[in-house]
């Protein structure tokens, strides 16, 4: 009963998380710095990200658009280190990547304009969309769609989003299975190891007890 209360938890979180499929943030590059945050994505999944990056001026008394200014995005999957994404961009665009396997992925954002000493300030606003690779397919289709069928085909994007991360899930579920099983293994034969080498010591020492005992004539 445990167990089932359990799924139904991660299928309701993995439901909640879904559904907004698109989030915005924004924060501050200073100089050279890097900032790096970490998404988990199932395996063919399409990531698009919106940026506006605005540098500080200390003319304007605020941040400014500057055409100067230029951002490097690079995307690593984890712990392999992977790149699957690395691109030079203007301070105003988007760039897009597809995960090739599931699991932890290292999106990290830099200027590729500034210098080491550099003390350039910049804001990045990032809006990030993750959908399944298969809606760009249907994208251009958009604009004939009637509103009825416009929200059946949101729909059965969702519908599909819920199965790819039930299928991570699962994915998840049987490395774990299979890792667990393998440390019980390892348990039991240790522990019969153990018991087999507990054996021969006592069988060893009565041995020499019995050995110790004929020798003084004591049985």
């Amino acid at each position: 009963m445990a167990i089932n209360v359990t799924r139904w938890s991660i299928c309701l979180l993995v439901l909640l998380s879904i559904l907004p499929s698109v989030f915005g943030l924004y924060f501050y590059l200073e100089g050279s710095e890097q900032k790096c945050f970490t998404e988990e994505l199932p395996k063919e999944t399409m990531v698009i990200g919106d940026y506006t990056a605005e540098e500080w001026s200390e003319e304007h008394n605020k941040f400014i658009h500057n055409k100067e200014v230029g951002i490097e995005v690079i995307v690593d999957e984890l712990p392999s280190g992977n790149r699957i994404y690395s691109q030079k961009l203007s301070p105003k665009g988007q760039f897009k990547f597809t995960s090739a396997e599931s699991g932890q992925h290292a999106i990290c954002i830099f200027t590729s304009t500034a210098g080491w000493f550099s003390s350039t300030k910049i804001r990045l606003n990032l809006d990030l969309a993750i959908r399944d690779i298969m809606d760009d397919a249907t994208e251009a289709s958009e604009g004939t769609l009637s509103d009825l069928a416009q929200r059946v085909r949101d729909l059965n994007h969702k519908v599909n989003d819920i199965r790819r991360e039930q299928s991570y899930l699962r994915d998840h579920e049987r490395e774990f299975r299979d890792k667990s099983e393998a440390t019980n293994g390892h348990t039991v034969t240790w522990t019969i190891v153990q018991l087999v080498v507990l054996a021969i010591t006592c069988a060893w020492q009565m041995r020499h007890l019995r050995g110790f005992f004929e020798a003084r004539k004591m049985i």
